[in-house]
């Protein structure tokens, strides 16, 4: 890790503590490709003072990496504080993305470690212990985060903020077409959007598949007990504060959160 990694991860973590935005990181700091982006990323949790309980996928839907302009899905670490349970109540404070994200995330119940030979779905969905519920709120440190680019929004975490996990399911979820698996979100009990498992690289498990693989070459693989939520179905919602926001898995299970200032 070279020190311009290193001040690149503070400022980012400075900022996402403070609630600020910045417009850019400054040249000496900036990324020059996705890989020098993840680099940053590895040590934002240290230098957030963190620890992570798992990982996030951005852009899983070829319209959101249009819309940011990226040509594959980003990865993002959970730092363990902005991850909460059902019936939580959220302070949006400095977050200004101000969207909800119905989402679908599997527990592991065994490691995955780093290994030469890319994992196959097979064995990925074998190592899953559980499939949770999940609402994000995602954000980002950068002011326009459309505008980022690529290496910087892999530096920043792949938009990480908060995220609300239900419990987990009781339904047989590897006897379902988790593809063709409708979900919904509501905002004050109202949907407001609608999507299936499909919308995340065509279908939950391929999602988790690929994630696994990029931890597998750039974070010496997952640890049994991590969550991994693969993206939004439907599309990103806006909120604000006084809304009550629901991710509705139908018989896999629901998880909301409530939101202020």
């Amino acid at each position: 890790m070279t020190d311009a990694t290193a001040e690149a991860a503070r400022l980012l973590a400075d900022h996402w503590r403070a609630g600020t935005k910045l417009d850019t990181l400054p040249a000496a700091l900036r990324p020059g490709d996705m890989a020098a982006g993840y680099r940053i990323q590895a040590h934002l949790p240290v230098a957030m003072g963190e620890t992570t309980v798992g990982w996030k996928i951005a852009a899983t839907a070829e319209s959101g990496q249009r819309h940011i302009g990226v040509d594959g899905p980003v990865a993002g670490r959970l730092l363990a504080s902005r991850v909460r349970e059902d019936g939580s109540t959220i302070a949006l404070g400095g977050n200004r993305m101000l969207v909800a994200e119905c989402e679908l995330a599997f527990v592991l119940g065994r490691d995955l470690p780093a290994r030469s030979a890319p994992y196959e779905r097979a064995e990925v969905e074998a190592a899953v212990v559980a499939l949770r519920p999940a609402l994000e709120l995602p954000d980002s440190r950068f002011r326009d985060f459309v505008a980022a680019g690529p290496a910087q929004l892999a530096a920043d975490d792949a938009c990480a903020d908060w995220l609300v996990l239900g419990a987990a399911t009781t339904a047989d979820w590897r006897a379902l077409d988790l593809a063709a698996h409708a979900t919904a979100l509501r905002i004050d009990g109202e949907t407001v959007t609608a999507g299936s498992g499909a919308d995340v690289l065509g279908h939950p498990l391929d999602a988790l598949t690929w994630l696994v693989n990029h931890a597998r070459e750039h974070a010496g693989g997952l640890r049994a007990g991590e969550v991994v939520t693969t993206g939004v179905t439907g599309k990103p919602m806006p909120i604000g504060p006084g809304m009550t926001v629901e991710a509705d898995l139908g018989v896999l299970g629901r998880v909301r959160a409530t939101l202020t200032d």
